[in-house]
């Protein structure tokens, strides 16, 4: 007896090793049929699922400095590159992917982007000011989608218009707001649906885009 037990402790080492070498699946998954998975296989593939692209965001409009979007932990973030080849500093840190920036276009003083929580779609605009890193809630914050920010090019006034379905919950109607004031916003059109978008502001003239189906859109002046 005392023989045998040395010898089955003389090879559970080697039975540690070999489940170390083979992906075990997690309890949530049934596997049936399935040969054994090489850890060296998982390890082959996972430099493509991890892979990690960059994302051009916006040029400071008077440094030569960009905003980018990358991801170092689970979701993408927003980096500052200052100089060219030079190393890209996150900014943002938050739970929820960030894809988006938008400079103020004099300055550069701050920059808008959007973000939904925990994956509910709901986009909301925010401010983030470049000083200090304070980041400012400018939409209403509930079940709205928001989007579509566009400067006016030509005319600089200080003020974006966006679009939001946070009338009814369905039609995509158009604000103006100044982004340092957004208690001061005021409706700028009022569409019928949700398939309408800003493309484009200069000068006097708004671009804007109507979605109609997926094989269907119309430009409107």
């Amino acid at each position: 007896m005392k023989r045998r037990f040395l010898l089955l402790l003389a090879s559970f080492p080697s039975i540690l090793l070999a489940q170390k070498d083979i992906v075990i699946p997690g309890n949530n998954l049934i596997v049936q049929g399935i040969p054994d998975i090489p850890v060296s296989v998982k390890n082959d593939v996972q430099r493509y699922t991890e892979s990690r692209s960059a994302t051009f965001a916006d040029w400071h409009p008077q440094r030569r400095e960009m905003i980018m979007s990358t991801r170092f932990g689970n979701v993408p973030q927003l980096h500052l590159v200052s100089k060219p080849m030079g190393a890209r500093k996150q900014i943002t840190f938050f739970e929820d992917p960030v894809g988006n920036a938008s400079y103020e276009p004099v300055s550069g003083k701050y920059f808008l982007f959007t973000k939904d929580i925990g994956g509910n779609e709901f986009s909301q605009i925010f401010r983030y000011d470049m000083a200090d890193g304070k980041v400012t809630l400018l939409t209403d914050g509930g079940r709205s989608q928001n989007g579509s920010i566009v400067w006016n090019r030509l005319k600089y006034n200080g003020h974006i218009l966006y679009s939001s379905t946070k009338g009814n919950g369905t039609d995509r109607d158009f604000y103006m707001m100044d982004p340092l004031h957004p208690e001061k916003e005021f409706m700028f059109m009022q569409n019928k649906g949700g398939g309408w978008s800003i493309s484009d502001w200069a000068g006097d003239f708004v671009l804007i885009t109507q979605s109609i189906s997926a094989n269907e859109s119309r430009l409107w002046l």
